[in-house]
């Protein structure tokens, strides 16, 4: 058993190592940067593979016997090691490459402690598995999820595995989903956090294994600890058999949610008859 203390120092090798990337990030802004072709259409930067880089000797000199899954580097450390960290150096890396900021830095200890940083505002989302809070000026302070801004990030980005019983570009001109939100596309899983800041309702995505993603493990765990509502498309918990992830500031907004999505799904069906 992970005793509180220990959690509490999870969480500030986290922050600290979600931080080190974000200091990379922002140092790199606006340079003319190396790509690196990952085919279909996706490619690293050199401030993906450097971030990565100073992450890693965070985790590494804090917890030498861990292994890291990067987002860049891959799978390193022990293979028989019982904690592994998830890192994802530059969430947001075509935004990043043609200037925009809205970018995101996550690293989280899989079934533990995680950070979410904004290189560019300085806040850093964290949770050490059970309370989760934002870390801005130096002061720290709770999370609170709300849907009151009815605003929802919709991620558009492919895969689309789902398709065609649900494709997240028809949920956005959906009637009942125009009715009660407003979209948004970010194009970064910072909009994860957003929702556990009460900065967005909801967040939706298609995806596959989204449990074991580096990209989504750090800000759906701040969700979870912020009291969010976490499922996949299906509405199943997140790491059974279902696909993509639906996370939402509270139940109703959640119900409200899977109710077009399984509205999206009937219609595929009487479309195929």
């Amino acid at each position: 058993m992970v005793n509180s203390q220990a959690r509490a120092d999870d969480s500030t090798v986290a922050i600290a190592a979600a931080r080190a990337g974000a200091d990379v990030v922002r140092s790199l802004y606006g340079q003319r940067l190396t790509r690196i072709d990952k085919g279909a259409g996706d490619f690293a930067t050199a401030a993906d593979v450097a971030a990565e880089n100073s992450i890693l000797d965070v985790i590494r000199a804090a917890r030498p016997e861990d292994a890291v899954l990067g987002e860049e580097g891959g799978r390193q450390g022990a293979t028989d090691a019982g904690r592994q960290w998830l890192v994802d150096p530059l969430c947001g890396t075509l935004n990043y490459a043609v200037g925009n900021t809205l970018v995101a830095v996550n690293v989280a200890l899989r079934g533990g402690a995680a950070a979410v940083a904004d290189p560019f505002s300085g806040e850093v989302f964290f949770t050490d598995g059970t309370t989760a809070l934002v870390r801005r000026d130096g002061a720290d302070a709770l999370l609170v999820p709300t849907s009151a801004t009815r605003l929802v990030d919709v991620n558009l980005d492919p895969p689309f595995p789902s398709a065609p019983g649900f494709r997240a570009v028809d949920l956005l001109g959906h009637p009942d989903f125009t009715a009660r939100f407003r979209p948004r596309v970010v194009s970064t899983t910072l909009a994860l956090a957003w929702v556990a800041a009460g900065k967005r309702a909801a967040y939706v995505t298609d995806g596959d294994d989204l449990a074991e993603s580096v990209h989504f493990a750090a800000g759906t765990a701040v969700c979870r600890a912020a009291g969010c509502v976490v499922t996949t498309l299906d509405g199943t918990p997140v790491g059974g058999a279902g696909r993509g992830l639906v996370v939402a500031a509270d139940t109703e907004t959640h119900e409200q949610l899977m109710s077009v999505v399984r509205g999206l799904r009937d219609l595929d069906g009487l479309r195929d008859l």
